[in-house]
């Protein structure tokens, strides 16, 4: 059964959050001694990680597809590496289907080796900042302007993977969404002199096709608000909104309440392309449409000659 993230992660003073503190220390300080103990690997090729802290909803997938597609226009012959996990199918799905390929394998490690034997000369791994036994040779961390690191506290008192300061490991900061002038001194002033810091929003490609329709929307992501947000951003026609838990697994009875609502109401269909390819896979997607989109950074040729500086 999967939860929806509960919301005194975003409550600076929650009574819920502040009792369970001596959890999240307890996990941090076995986290640490699992740092200090673990033997770390490196590789032949080079390895950006784009990971997160904030739990889930940062926008890792959609950047490193962005990448591999950047990197891939040069005479640099990328891979992109996910930890397979079995409730996860829907990220390696897309990824597939943006990029024609991807390495999976239940230990990120040996996804690296097979990237190697098929002669791939970078790897791009998406999630595993939190995996300190793989050496990388650059660090990309992702955050969301709308949440950013919610009450700042760790899981299971709030939404961080690990503290803020966990920030000093990487070279490049990617907010997705407004430009937070506060939060940019923030991450300065818990990392070092030379990170980088770009903004990213998501492009929509078919708004046309989904304008002037009544729109019933859904999402099982990290953060089904941001969708809802996206969509009204763009004077879609939002009429009803339906949140489901991040990687939600869509049963037939799901989708016939959906098309039920929205034939009752005389409302099209919508959801994101992670939710489509979900349900594709499961023959679910008839009578649903998708808002397709591509990720825009500010800067993004100033972004890829960062990134170069780490991969020679």
């Amino acid at each position: 059964m999967k939860l929806s993230k509960p919301g005194f992660w975003e409550k600076k003073n929650s009574i819920i959050s502040i009792l369970l503190l001596p959890i999240s220390l307890l996990f941090q300080v076995l986290y640490s001694i699992k740092k200090i103990i673990i033997k770390k690997k490196t590789f032949s090729i080079p390895i950006i990680c784009v990971g997160n802290i904030y739990v889930g909803g940062t926008g890792k997938t959609p950047l490193a597809i962005k990448i591999f597609k950047g990197l891939s226009k040069t005479n640099i012959k990328p891979i992109i590496v996910k930890k397979f996990y079995n409730d996860q199918k829907d990220e390696a799905q897309l990824i597939k289907e943006k990029t024609g390929n991807i390495i999976q394998n239940k230990s990120r490690a040996k996804a690296i080796k097979s990237a190697i034997e098929q002669n791939f000369d970078l790897v791009i791994l998406d999630d595993g900042f939190q995996d300190k036994s793989i050496e990388k040779s650059l660090n990309i961390l992702c955050f969301n302007s709308e949440q950013l690191i919610g009450n700042g506290f760790t899981l299971p008192s709030g939404p961080l993977r690990e503290p803020f300061s966990a920030i000093e490991k990487s070279q490049i900061i990617i907010i997705n969404g407004s430009c937070d002038e506060k939060f940019e001194k923030k991450i300065y002033d818990n990392s070092h002199e030379n990170v980088k810091i770009f903004y990213t929003k998501y492009l929509p490609l078919n708004v046309k096709k989904l304008s002037n329709m009544d729109l019933l929307a859904f999402a099982g992501i990290g953060n089904p608000e941001n969708f809802f947000k996206l969509l009204t951003n763009y004077n879609l026609k939002l009429k009803k909104k339906i949140s489901y838990p991040d990687h939600y697994e869509y049963k037939k009875k799901d989708v016939e309440y959906l098309l039920a609502l929205s034939k009752k109401n005389n409302l099209r269909i919508v959801t994101t392309e992670k939710d489509f390819s979900r349900l594709n896979q499961l023959g679910l997607s008839e009578g649903i449409s998708c808002l397709s989109v591509e990720l825009g950074i500010q800067d993004e040729e100033e972004f890829f000659n960062e990134i170069r500086k780490y991969i020679k």
